[in-house]
Protein backbone atom coordinates (compact mmCIF):
# COMPACT_ATOMS: atom_id res chain seq x y z
CA UNK A 1 0.00 0.00 0.00
CA UNK A 2 3.10 2.52 0.63
CA UNK A 3 3.76 2.75 -3.05
CA UNK A 4 0.27 3.48 -4.11
CA UNK A 5 -0.12 6.13 -1.45
CA UNK A 6 3.60 7.51 -3.06
CA UNK A 7 1.71 6.86 -6.81
CA UNK A 8 -1.82 8.23 -5.05
CA UNK A 9 0.01 11.52 -3.96
CA UNK A 10 1.86 12.41 -7.81
CA UNK A 11 -1.34 11.78 -9.43
CA UNK A 12 -3.13 13.97 -6.54
CA UNK A 13 -0.64 17.04 -7.19
CA UNK A 14 -0.13 16.63 -11.10
CA UNK A 15 -4.00 16.91 -10.88
CA UNK A 16 -4.19 19.60 -8.80
CA UNK A 17 -2.17 21.77 -11.02
CA UNK A 18 -4.57 21.20 -14.04
CA UNK A 19 -7.50 21.61 -12.39
CA UNK A 20 -5.77 24.67 -11.23
CA UNK A 21 -4.83 25.89 -14.08
CA UNK A 22 -8.06 25.48 -15.90
CA UNK A 23 -9.92 27.02 -13.35
CA UNK A 24 -7.20 29.61 -13.05
CA UNK A 25 -8.07 30.38 -16.85
CA UNK A 26 -11.71 30.33 -17.00
CA UNK A 27 -11.85 33.01 -13.79
CA UNK A 28 -10.17 35.45 -15.76
CA UNK A 29 -13.51 36.02 -18.15
CA UNK A 30 -14.79 36.97 -15.22
CA UNK A 31 -11.72 38.85 -13.45
CA UNK A 32 -11.34 40.52 -17.07
CA UNK A 33 -14.25 40.61 -18.64
CA UNK A 34 -13.60 43.22 -21.63
CA UNK A 35 -10.01 41.40 -22.17
CA UNK A 36 -10.50 38.46 -24.44
CA UNK A 37 -14.24 37.47 -25.37
CA UNK A 38 -14.56 33.56 -24.49
CA UNK A 39 -15.02 31.25 -27.61
CA UNK A 40 -18.03 28.39 -26.70
CA UNK A 41 -15.86 25.87 -28.13
CA UNK A 42 -13.31 26.50 -26.61
CA UNK A 43 -14.96 26.30 -23.03
CA UNK A 44 -16.88 23.17 -24.06
CA UNK A 45 -13.28 21.65 -24.16
CA UNK A 46 -12.40 23.32 -20.87
CA UNK A 47 -15.57 21.67 -19.21
CA UNK A 48 -14.24 18.55 -21.09
CA UNK A 49 -10.95 18.46 -19.63
CA UNK A 50 -12.26 19.44 -16.37
CA UNK A 51 -14.56 16.12 -15.96
CA UNK A 52 -11.88 13.91 -17.99
CA UNK A 53 -9.85 15.22 -15.07
CA UNK A 54 -12.59 14.14 -12.34
CA UNK A 55 -12.51 10.60 -14.35
CA UNK A 56 -9.32 9.89 -14.02
CA UNK A 57 -8.68 10.36 -10.75
CA UNK A 58 -11.61 7.97 -10.31
CA UNK A 59 -10.31 5.42 -12.56
CA UNK A 60 -7.07 5.32 -10.75
CA UNK A 61 -8.41 4.19 -7.67
CA UNK A 62 -8.11 0.68 -8.99
CA UNK A 63 -4.60 1.42 -8.79
CA UNK A 64 -5.07 0.71 -4.78
CA UNK A 65 -5.39 -3.20 -6.41
CA UNK A 66 -2.45 -3.93 -7.60
CA UNK A 67 -0.37 -5.32 -5.65
CA UNK A 68 3.43 -5.26 -6.99
CA UNK A 69 4.34 -2.12 -8.95
CA UNK A 70 7.29 -1.75 -11.31
CA UNK A 71 9.52 1.56 -11.95
CA UNK A 72 7.83 1.50 -15.55
CA UNK A 73 4.40 0.99 -14.57
CA UNK A 74 5.12 3.93 -11.87
CA UNK A 75 6.48 6.09 -14.51
CA UNK A 76 4.14 5.39 -17.62
CA UNK A 77 1.36 6.62 -14.96
CA UNK A 78 3.26 10.08 -14.58
CA UNK A 79 3.97 10.51 -17.80
CA UNK A 80 0.11 9.87 -18.55
CA UNK A 81 -0.85 12.25 -15.97
CA UNK A 82 1.59 14.88 -17.31
CA UNK A 83 0.42 14.35 -20.47
CA UNK A 84 -3.36 16.28 -18.73
CA UNK A 85 -1.56 18.94 -17.68
CA UNK A 86 0.24 19.74 -20.89
CA UNK A 87 -3.05 19.90 -22.59
CA UNK A 88 -4.41 22.02 -19.96
CA UNK A 89 -1.78 24.40 -20.56
CA UNK A 90 -2.46 24.43 -24.37
CA UNK A 91 -6.12 24.99 -23.40
CA UNK A 92 -5.53 27.95 -21.48
CA UNK A 93 -1.48 29.51 -22.21
CA UNK A 94 -0.20 32.19 -20.28
CA UNK A 95 -1.25 34.74 -22.45
CA UNK A 96 -2.94 34.80 -25.95
CA UNK A 97 -2.14 38.46 -26.97
CA UNK A 98 -0.48 37.02 -30.05
CA UNK A 99 -3.68 35.69 -31.23
CA UNK A 100 -7.23 37.84 -31.87
CA UNK A 101 -9.11 35.77 -29.52
CA UNK A 102 -9.73 32.96 -28.06
CA UNK A 103 -11.21 30.96 -31.41
CA UNK A 104 -8.11 32.14 -33.18
CA UNK A 105 -5.61 30.42 -30.18
CA UNK A 106 -8.02 27.71 -30.67
CA UNK A 107 -7.54 26.46 -33.73
CA UNK A 108 -4.11 27.60 -34.44
CA UNK A 109 -3.17 25.21 -31.55
CA UNK A 110 -5.20 22.40 -32.17
CA UNK A 111 -3.28 19.89 -33.97
CA UNK A 112 -1.04 20.00 -30.62
CA UNK A 113 -4.91 20.27 -28.45
CA UNK A 114 -6.15 17.01 -30.30
CA UNK A 115 -2.26 14.80 -30.95
CA UNK A 116 -2.05 15.01 -26.82
CA UNK A 117 -5.62 14.36 -26.60
CA UNK A 118 -5.02 11.31 -28.86
CA UNK A 119 -1.75 10.41 -26.75
CA UNK A 120 -3.98 10.11 -23.62
CA UNK A 121 -6.51 7.57 -25.20
CA UNK A 122 -3.85 5.29 -26.15
CA UNK A 123 -2.02 5.53 -22.51
CA UNK A 124 -5.74 4.92 -21.63
CA UNK A 125 -5.35 1.60 -22.49
CA UNK A 126 -2.31 0.99 -21.17
CA UNK A 127 -3.11 2.37 -18.30
CA UNK A 128 -6.42 -0.19 -17.87
CA UNK A 129 -3.97 -2.92 -18.52
CA UNK A 130 -1.67 -1.71 -15.87
CA UNK A 131 -4.59 -2.78 -13.84
CA UNK A 132 -4.81 -6.57 -14.68
CA UNK A 133 -5.90 -7.99 -17.44
CA UNK A 134 -8.70 -9.30 -15.42
CA UNK A 135 -9.90 -5.74 -15.45
CA UNK A 136 -9.46 -5.15 -18.55
CA UNK A 137 -11.59 -7.72 -19.72
CA UNK A 138 -14.00 -7.15 -17.22
CA UNK A 139 -15.10 -3.89 -18.92
CA UNK A 140 -15.31 -5.71 -22.21
CA UNK A 141 -15.37 -4.46 -25.67
CA UNK A 142 -16.43 -0.81 -24.95
CA UNK A 143 -13.48 0.73 -23.55
CA UNK A 144 -10.72 -0.57 -26.41
CA UNK A 145 -13.20 0.63 -29.27
CA UNK A 146 -14.28 3.84 -27.71
CA UNK A 147 -10.76 5.51 -27.49
CA UNK A 148 -10.17 3.98 -31.13
CA UNK A 149 -12.97 5.89 -32.36
CA UNK A 150 -11.84 9.11 -29.94
CA UNK A 151 -8.43 8.96 -31.85
CA UNK A 152 -10.09 8.64 -34.87
CA UNK A 153 -12.39 11.59 -34.33
CA UNK A 154 -9.10 13.50 -32.80
CA UNK A 155 -7.48 12.67 -36.26
CA UNK A 156 -10.54 14.50 -37.60
CA UNK A 157 -10.14 17.58 -34.98
CA UNK A 158 -6.57 17.83 -36.71
CA UNK A 159 -7.46 18.18 -39.99
CA UNK A 160 -10.89 19.61 -39.91
CA UNK A 161 -11.29 23.89 -39.79
CA UNK A 162 -14.59 24.29 -39.65
CA UNK A 163 -16.23 25.59 -36.36
CA UNK A 164 -19.84 23.91 -36.70
CA UNK A 165 -17.63 20.82 -36.82
CA UNK A 166 -15.36 21.31 -33.72
CA UNK A 167 -18.56 22.68 -32.18
CA UNK A 168 -20.37 19.58 -32.42
CA UNK A 169 -16.91 17.33 -31.75
CA UNK A 170 -16.83 18.79 -28.27
CA UNK A 171 -20.45 18.06 -27.36
CA UNK A 172 -20.25 14.65 -28.83
CA UNK A 173 -17.10 13.91 -26.26
CA UNK A 174 -19.30 15.48 -23.09
CA UNK A 175 -22.26 13.61 -23.53
CA UNK A 176 -20.48 10.62 -24.62
CA UNK A 177 -17.75 10.77 -21.27
CA UNK A 178 -20.78 11.56 -19.28
CA UNK A 179 -22.86 8.20 -20.34
CA UNK A 180 -19.56 6.52 -19.70
CA UNK A 181 -18.97 6.94 -16.59
CA UNK A 182 -22.60 6.84 -15.73
CA UNK A 183 -22.87 3.55 -16.86
CA UNK A 184 -19.18 2.16 -15.88
CA UNK A 185 -18.87 3.94 -12.69
CA UNK A 186 -22.06 5.24 -10.57
CA UNK A 187 -21.34 2.64 -8.28
CA UNK A 188 -19.66 2.70 -5.04
CA UNK A 189 -15.74 1.55 -4.82
CA UNK A 190 -14.98 -1.04 -2.37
Amino acid sequence: MEVFNHIKYIIAITLSFSIAHLLRGTVKFIQHPNRVKPYITHLLWVIYMYLTLIHFWWWELRLAEIAQWYFFAYFFIVLYITNYYVICTILYPDDINDYKDYKDYFFSRKTWFFGLLSVAFIADIFDTLIKGKDYFFRLGWEVPVRNLILIILCLNGIKVKNPKFHLILVIVFIIYELFFIARLYDVPIK
